[in-house]
C-alpha cells in the first residue's frame, strides 16, 4: 500500500468516526427530550426508534441496550451542567461563587429537558445512575469549596452544609423552571443569600472554615 493510498484510507476512517460521533450525539439529544417527557419504564426501545425516526438496530449499535442509551444522556447531560456551573474560574474567589450559581441557573433554564433527566428523570434505584447523579452533586460542592474556601479538600461539616444546599437547590430550581415566577437574577441572589447562610453555619461548627464575605452584586 502505498502513501498516497494510506492518506486516502485514513481520512476516509477520519469522516467515518466524525459521522459516528455526530449521529450518536444526535441521538442522545433526542434522547434527552423523550425521556425528560416520559418516564424510563414507559419507554420502550420500538417507542424510542419510532420517535427518534431512525431502525431501532442503530441505537442498540451505539449504546447495546435502552440502559446503556439512558446511562450516555445522564452522562452527557452532567458534563454539560458541570461546565456550566464551574465556569470563571479565572474570577476571583468569591465572584466565582456567584458565577457558579448563575450557571447552574443558566444552564437548568436553557436545557430544561437535561437538567430533569440529571435531577429527576430515571430508571428507579439503578446504582449507577445514582452514582452519576451523586458525581455532578460533588462536582458542584467542590467548584463551591474552591471559591468559597480556595480548595476542594474540606472536613466533613463544611462538606455536609454544602451537600445540604446543593439538594436544596436541586429542588427550588425543578420548581423554579416549571413555574419560573422569578427571575434567573432574582433567583440566582435568593441561592447566593442561602449559600451565605449555609456557609456562616458551618463556620460556627468548625471555624477552620470561615465563611467568605458577601459576594457582590455582579455588574
Amino acid at each position: 500500500m502505498n502513501l498516497r493510498h494510506q492518506d486516502a484510507v485514513a481520512r476516509t476512517r477520519a469522516r467515518g468516526t466524525e459521522r459516528s460521533a455526530a449521529r450518536r450525539a444526535e441521538l442522545i439529544a433526542i434522547g434527552r427530550r423523550l425521556f425528560a417527557d416520559t418516564s424510563y419504564d414507559a419507554l420502550s426501545m420500538d417507542d424510542i426508534a419510532r420517535q427518534a425516526h431512525v431502525a431501532k438496530g442503530l441505537i442498540y449499535y451505539y449504546f447495546q441496550s435502552k440502559r446503556g442509551y439512558y446511562l450516555a444522556i445522564v452522562r452527557d447531560s452532567v458534563a454539560d451542567l458541570v461546565d456550566f456551573a464551574a465556569s470563571g474560574a479565572e474570577l476571583p474567589a468569591v465572584d466565582r461563587v456567584h458565577r457558579t450559581v448563575d450557571g447552574y441557573l443558566r444552564f437548568a433554564e436553557h436545557h430544561q429537558a437535561a437538567y430533569r433527566t440529571i435531577v429527576s428523570g430515571g430508571v428507579g434505584f439503578d446504582t449507577e445512575v445514582h452514582a452519576i447523579r451523586d458525581g455532578v452533586r460533588e462536582a458542584i460542592i467542590a467548584t463551591i469549596a474552591e471559591g468559597a474556601y480556595g480548595r476542594t479538600e474540606i472536613a466533613p461539616p463544611a462538606r455536609m452544609g454544602l451537600l445540604s444546599w446543593v439538594c436544596g437547590v436541586e429542588g427550588a430550581t425543578l420548581d423554579w423552571i416549571d413555574r419560573p415566577a422569578l427571575s434567573r437574577e432574582t433567583m440566582r441572589e435568593l441561592l447566593v443569600k442561602t449559600l451565605g447562610g449555609a456557609l456562616r453555619a458551618v463556620e460556627e461548627l468548625d471555624p477552620s472554615h470561615p465563611a467568605p464575605p458577601p459576594a457582590r452584586r455582579p455588574d
